[in-house]
C-alpha cells in the first residue's frame, strides 16, 4: 500500500516538472524541431526496453501488416496532436496545457462511447454530462480571464491550438484502443512516438528548419534530448504501471492533481501566475472532471494510456 502511495505522490510530482519543461523548450525551440528531438529520443529509449522486454510482442508488428498500417495512422494522429499541443504551450502557460489535458478526459470518452459499449455505458450517465459542463464552464473562464492582459491575442491562439490538440487525441484514442486488443500499450506508445519523430524529422529537413539547430548550444540541444526521454518515462512507463496496479479510478483522480503540482513548479521555474478567476475556473475543471468520470461500480475493464511527452 505504501509503494503504491509512493508512486502517486512520485507521478504527480514528476508530471509537475513535465509541462514547465515541454513549456520551456517550446519557447527556446520550433515546435518542428522541438517534436524531432524529444520524440526520437524517448521513441527510441523505450524502443530498447521494448527490445529486451517485449519481444514477443515486437514479433506482432512484423507478422501483421494490419498493425503496422494502424501505427502509421496513429502516428500521423500523433504528429497532429504534439504539433498543436506544442505550439499551444508556446502561447499559453505550462498550466494551461496542463488543465486542457484532463480537460480532454471526458471528450476522448464521448468520442470512444460511438464505437466502444463499456464507453457507451458510461455516457448514458446524467452525472457524465453535468461533470462535462462543469468542465467546459470552467475551461472558458479559466481561458477567457487568461486573455484579458497585453498578450491575450497570443493566449487566445495558443488555447484554440490546445483544443484542437486535445480534439486529435481524442480521435487518437479511438485508434489506440483498437490496437491495444493485438499490442501491448509499451510497444505501441515507443512504436508511435518513433514513428512521429520520424515524421517531424523528414518535416524539419524538408523545410530547412532542422538547419536551426545548428545554431543551438550542445546543453540545450542534450536538455532537449533528456526532456524526450523524461516525458516518455514518466508520461508512459510511470503512468502505465500506476493503471496495473492501481486501476483507472485511481489513474484517473491521480491525472487530476496534476495541475496542482504542474502550477507550483511552473511559478518558481518559470514564473507563471494565475488570477483568482483563473483559479476558480482550473478548480471547476477539476471538479467537473471528477464528477463526469465516476461511474457505477462495476469491474474496471483494462484501458489504454494517452501519452505526451
Amino acid at each position: 500500500m505504501k509503494s503504491n502511495q509512493k508512486m502517486a505522490l512520485s507521478y504527480i510530482g514528476l508530471m509537475g516538472f513535465g509541462f514547465p519543461i515541454m513549456r520551456y523548450m517550446s519557447m527556446n525551440f520550433d515546435t518542428i524541431n522541438n517534436n524531432a528531438v524529444r520524440f526520437l529520443s524517448g521513441g527510441i529509449l523505450i524502443l530498447i526496453i521494448c527490445l529486451f522486454k517485449f519481444k514477443d510482442e515486437l514479433k506482432k508488428i512484423v507478422e501483421e501488416p494490419k498493425i503496422i498500417f494502424k501505427l502509421l495512422i496513429l502516428a500521423a494522429f500523433m504528429t497532429g496532436n504534439m504539433y498543436c499541443f506544442i505550439t499551444g504551450l508556446k502561447y499559453t502557460s505550462a498550466l494551461t496545457g496542463s488543465i486542457f489535458s484532463i480537460l480532454a478526459m471526458p471528450l476522448a470518452i464521448s468520442m470512444a462511447a460511438i464505437f466502444f459499449k463499456d464507453e457507451r455505458d458510461r455516457v448514458k450517465q446524467k452525472k457524465f454530462y453535468i461533470g462535462s459542463l462543469i468542465a467546459i464552464i470552467g475551461s472558458l473562464i479559466f481561458v477567457i480571464n487568461g486573455g484579458t492582459g497585453g498578450q491575450s491575442s497570443d493566449f487566445f491562439k495558443g488555447a484554440l491550438f490546445l483544443a484542437i490538440a486535445i480534439f486529435i487525441q481524442s480521435i487518437q484514442n479511438l485508434v489506440v484502443k483498437n490496437v491495444s486488443k493485438k499490442l501491448h500499450s509499451v510497444v505501441i506508445s515507443a512504436s508511435t512516438a518513433t514513428l512521429s519523430g520520424i515524421v517531424f524529422l523528414t518535416i524539419a529537413i524538408y523545410t530547412g528548419k532542422i538547419i536551426e539547430l545548428k545554431t543551438v548550444s550542445l546543453g540545450m540541444l542534450t536538455g532537449l534530448s533528456l526532456a524526450g526521454m523524461y516525458g516518455m518515462l514518466t508520461g508512459m512507463l510511470m503512468a502505465f504501471y500506476i493503471l496495473q496496479k492501481q486501476g483507472v479510478v485511481v489513474f484517473n483522480i491521480i491525472q487530476l492533481i496534476v495541475p496542482l503540482s504542474t502550477a507550483i513548479v511552473g511559478y518558481f521555474t518559470l514564473h507563471e501566475k494565475i488570477n483568482l478567476i483563473q483559479g476558480l475556473g482550473a478548480i471547476l475543471v477539476i471538479a467537473g472532471c471528477v464528477v463526469s468520470l465516476r461511474k457505477k461500480q462495476t469491474n474496471e475493464e483494462n484501458q489504454c494510456i494517452e501519452l505526451k511527452s
